[in-house]
């Protein structure tokens, strides 16, 4: 593994690290909605992302012969990451790590969350997805995926079902005309 892999990977950590220190609700915020769902989204990353390594370095199932599928990957997960923080500044002050409910809340519905309900999720999710890639192995790219696919999804359970305590019938017509978190199909 390169320099230039090294790096990514660790402004990708940093980047997660920093949300997860920076943007947590607060004690005037809703308490007790997340159920244990960040705490699950985390051990699943560190299970995933360690098997998808020694998976890649003990089975070799190349995605690609092309030299720079791995760079593919890479750009992949930066681009997950820009998309996540644009995500995020646009929700502003009401974007938490924790699923909770802020002092006077409200639902977006414009921009990204337009098309997707969780755009965060979908964006962190091509980042995963980017990270199978560089791996350059198909095994890898599995195991990464469709753990971090399972773990969004549980957390989209906890996160909608507070959102539509919350903002109840207004939540339930959002939710009939956007997908939760892949564009046209979830």
């Amino acid at each position: 593994m390169g320099l230039i892999f090294i790096i990514m990977y660790a402004i990708w950590l940093t980047s997660e690290v920093l949300l997860n220190r920076l943007v947590r609700s607060k004690k005037t915020d809703q308490q007790g909605a997340d159920k244990g769902s960040l705490t699950f989204i985390w051990l699943t990353i560190a299970v995933s992302v360690t098997a998808a390594v020694f998976v890649a370095a003990w089975h070799y199932i190349p995605i690609s012969s092309h030299p720079n599928i791995a760079y593919i990957g890479l750009a992949i997960i930066g681009a997950g990451i820009v998309l996540r923080l644009a995500v995020i500044a646009t929700l502003g002050r009401f974007f938490t790590v924790d699923v909770t409910i802020r002092q006077g809340h409200q639902l977006k519905k414009n921009g990204f969350y337009k098309y997707l309900r969780h755009p965060s999720y979908f964006a962190s999710l091509l980042s995963f997805v980017g990270f199978g890639i560089s791996l350059n192995n198909w095994a890898s790219l599995a195991i990464v995926t469709i753990s971090i696919l399972v773990a969004f999804i549980k957390r989209i359970q906890v996160e909608e079902k507070t959102l539509i305590e919350q903002f109840g019938e207004e939540y339930l017509q959002y939710k009939k005309t956007t997908r939760a978190l892949i564009p046209f199909i979830y």
